[in-house]
């Protein structure tokens, strides 16, 4: 047998135990077919192999996000202004003003999540008169975790929110003195208002969602990211919302591998939507890129302990068991898989009581199924989760809200929250994913650093040494361990003969570089399923043809997703909408991003300092180069 594609020369760790190391890897039909040194997997090249020359770099897994929202992600990507990984408020601002200055009427400009404000230098959220400044015009909606919004004029004149508009359950309108909405929303503890308001603005045409996802997908392996299971969400209406990705899957253009839950959209009729679903979808219908995954996040809307951490833990009603109680019976009896969104130590003790009430007159006998966050779990209920069969998805969204959690819960509650060491001590299968886009950032890698380095991305220490994962643990979180999420433990998660050929090469060696160089760690090249999805750097002759980017003023065409991005994509020609400025002079001036190529260091440090070198018609501005001030 002769291999379709060979990668030798490799620095390749395989998170398979009794094979951990390697440098050279042969694949055949998506799957792995030899895993060794050179010279053995050489023998398998024929005249119709392709040899890559990895050049000694780290090469891992595929990472697999065991919980995320890539669907309904996708369909929003190319409409969405990222501030993931934005060093300065001043950076932010800056591109919110730019992308104002290109987006067409009647769109809006939305940064919805996936960064902190303890991320940003000046520690601080814009304020509303700030983001009204920048933008009189075009509708501005920002999303803040799942705590607040903050809305510009524009944007309250389009959801038509005026002083006779009352709070819904659960959320808060801010007003002024005269009773007039100011454009701060805040979720007390409800995140609906978040949600239904940001449902209010202009979607993108079905040929544009396509081209959002393929984008989406694409950022997604520029990190290595192979796999994920996505976890439904607000808004997210099945079958509907899933045409984009159906059509994807249909045309072999996926080039992430998706497991999808769903998520009941309808309160108090959560078990009519279950039970419709299970008469006519197939318990994991589909195949290795596209498949489902069973029940969840949310099964009963009564059961959301909404995630807050400004505000006090919520105490959920007491019709909620009775509710929980009936959709887990019908799953169990259906062999339904589930997952259940619970974040507080509280809420999973009454969580857990219904399981077990179920499990005694209909027994799980090896059932999967899941809790998500679980922040605050303490060890009594992870021992009921072991003997339920159970496993706890953790997300980094701690790495976001550490700082109000350790406010509200102070440090020594913070040190173990979530206890990710004790799960994995006492025998509980345990997955890392982010819980992407809305909280978190989809960047694996603040994740990895999260677990590895235990702080936040404003730098808080919240972990001890020995609350600490090794990275090598880390990185088993979110390979082989999320693989046990989708019940593909025995597919995926490793460099393994038979498995299937999910990997991902990388710009920097996750094993060598300092803590705080995780957080930019890269792929320079990733492959799914045997394909090349992602190339660039030593690898770019590899590279899939580009995807145009659609719309043409879409955020995604300048500043790609996560911070920062043009430098590492090599050059673009840009296409602005004609709204744009001919002379927009952030754009054409200040184009050095991340690494300086003449003189070798962070803009960062520039950034960061109270060198005016964001004022582009000023002296150090004007260079274009902000090492020029140093």
């Amino acid at each position: 047998m002769k291999a379709d594609l060979i990668l030798y020369n490799g620095s390749i760790h395989t998170v398979d135990r009794d094979n951990p190391a390697a440098t050279a890897v042969a694949i055949k039909d998506g799957k792995f077919v030899a895993v060794g040194d050179d010279i053995s997997v050489m023998k398998m090249a024929g005249e119709g192999t392709t040899l890559i020359d990895l050049k000694r770099r780290r090469t891992i897994p595929g990472l697999n996000d065991s919980h995320t929202h890539l669907i309904r992600g996708g369909l929003n990507f190319n409409l969405e202004l990222r501030w993931d990984g934005v060093p300065s408020l001043a950076d932010a601002m800056r591109m919110l003003k730019e992308q104002v200055a290109r987006t067409p009427s009647p769109q809006w400009v939305r940064v919805v999540g996936g960064w902190s404000e303890f991320q940003f230098a000046e520690k601080r959220m814009p304020t509303l008169d700030e983001i009204n400044a920048a933008a009189p015009d075009t509708p501005v909606f920002i999303l803040h975790l799942y705590d607040r919004a903050l809305l510009n004029r524009a944007a309250l004149r389009a959801v038509g929110y005026t002083k006779d508009t009352p709070d819904p359950p659960g959320g808060k309108i801010q007003r002024d003195a005269g009773g007039e909405p100011t454009g701060l929303l805040l979720a007390t503890p409800n995140a609906m208002i978040l949600y239904s308001t940001l449902a209010k603005g202009p979607k993108l045409s079905y040929e544009y969602q396509v081209n959002s996802s393929r984008h989406f997908m694409r950022e997604m392996n520029r990190f290595g990211i192979t796999s994920v299971i996505d976890a439904g969400g607000g808004y997210q209406n099945f079958p509907d919302d899933y045409k984009v990705i159906d059509e994807l899957h249909k045309q072999g253009q996926l080039t992430v591998r998706i497991a999808y839950n769903l998520f009941t959209q309808r309160p108090k009729h959560e078990e009519e939507d279950f039970d419709s679903w299970i008469k006519s979808v197939k318990v994991y219908q589909g195949d290795d890129m596209y498949r489902h995954n069973g029940a969840g996040e949310m099964l009963v809307f009564s059961a959301a302990d909404f995630e807050s951490f400004v505000q006090p833990r919520p105490d959920l009603p007491a019709v909620m068991e009775e509710e929980l109680e009936r959709v887990v019976r019908l799953l169990v009896s259906n062999r339904w898989p589930f997952r259940l969104h619970a974040t507080y130590n509280e809420s999973i003790t009454r969580f857990l009581n219904v399981f077990e009430k179920v499990n005694r007159d209909i027994p799980f006998q090896g059932l999967p199924w899941i809790f998500d966050h679980a922040e605050t779990i303490d060890e009594k209920n992870i021992e009921r989760v072991k003997a339920l069969g159970g496993g706890i998805a953790i997300q980094s969204r701690m790495a976001y809200q550490g700082e109000y959690f350790t406010d509200r819960y102070g440090e020594a509650a913070a040190a173990h929250t979530p206890p990710v060491k004790r799960m994995l001590e006492m025998g509980v299968p345990v997955g890392a994913g982010s819980d992407a886009t809305r909280v978190s950032s989809y960047n694996p890698w603040v994740g990895l650093y999260w677990l590895s380095a235990g702080r936040t991305v404003g730098g808080l220490q919240l972990y001890p040494d020995q609350q600490r994962l090794s990275r090598e643990t880390a990185l088993e979180l979110y390979t082989r361990g999320s693989a046990w999420f989708s019940n593909e433990q025995q597919k995926k998660g490793a460099i393994k003969v038979g498995m299937l050929a999910d990997l991902t090469v990388l710009d920097s060696d996750y094993f060598t570089v300092t803590e705080e160089e995780i957080k930019g760690i890269e792929a320079d090249l990733t492959i799914v399923d045997g394909r090349i999805v992602y190339a660039k750097g030593d690898f770019n002759q590899w590279a899939p043809p580009p995807i145009p980017i659609l719309p043409d003023w879409s955020p995604t065409a300048i500043y790609n997703g996560y911070h920062p991005g043009s430098n590492k994509l090599g050059a673009k020609t840009y296409k602005f909408a004609e709204k744009a400025p001919v002379n927009d002079i952030s754009a054409m001036v200040h184009q050095c991003i991340g690494n300086c190529g003449v003189h070798g260091h962070e803009h960062d440090k520039a950034r960061r300092s109270d060198v005016p070198v964001n004022n582009y018609t000023a002296f150090w501005g004007a260079l274009g180069c902000s090492c020029f001030a140093f």
